[in-house]
């Protein structure tokens, strides 16, 4: 006890200062984390329950999202992209040392979803453009002037997922900065001997 005390107390207000000001850093950071974490989960529930809802049926036919392999792909992306924002927000919020092998299990998985949910709303984005536009090559007409309720639905849907994508890009920047923060720099490169220069008479 009277060690800590006399280490504790050699400790300079300059010391003492950075201490603190790391510190709030770091909860700063944590809470930063935490809710970046927790807003995915909204919006990715969101665009989940407007897909899983979105049919429509008129005197041209009827249409609904398990028609099309690609807004299948974007609810199951958005399911995962929810289940995994609440687990990590749980993990994130709780004031632990961050120790190796958490910052690279989060710095892999942040990437992972990423591009999972980014590669979702991209083949989302691409039927979506093909049903509003058709293909003339094909000879495919135009389906959301028929079906514009469901096209606007979709429409809403990818909205809301490309922005979890931007925070999950957020999020991977954060993860890599912690992971990458946790290695020390390369040493600098020191010449073995003195360098002479030559003088000259003026």
């Amino acid at each position: 006890m009277e060690k800590t005390n006399v280490v504790e107390g050699s400790r300079s207000p300059m010391q003492m200062k950075m201490g603190d000001e790391l510190e709030g850093n770091t909860n700063t950071l944590r809470t930063a984390e935490t809710f970046l974490r927790l807003l995915p989960v909204g919006l990715c529930v969101s665009a989940l329950v407007l897909m899983l809802k979105n049919s429509q049926q008129n005197q041209y036919g009827s249409v609904d999202y398990t028609d099309l392999g690609a807004f299948k792909y974007l609810v199951h992306a958005n399911g995962i992209c929810a289940g995994y924002s609440l687990f990590s927000a749980v993990i994130a919020a709780m004031p632990r040392p961050s120790t190796m092998p958490r910052a690279w299990t989060f710095f892999l998985l942040d990437q992972v979803l990423t591009y999972i949910v980014l590669a979702a709303g991209a083949v989302s984005t691409e039927v979506l453009y093909l049903a509003e536009n058709g293909n003339t090559a094909t000879t495919w007409s135009s389906a959301c002037g028929s079906f514009g309720r469901f096209c606007n639905k979709v429409t809403a849907s990818i909205t809301i997922t490309f922005v979890a994508v931007l925070c999950y890009v957020l999020l991977s920047l954060i993860s890599s900065y912690k992971l990458f923060t946790k290695y020390d720099a390369p040493a600098a490169c020191r010449p073995t001997a003195p360098i002479e220069v030559a003088a000259f008479p003026g």
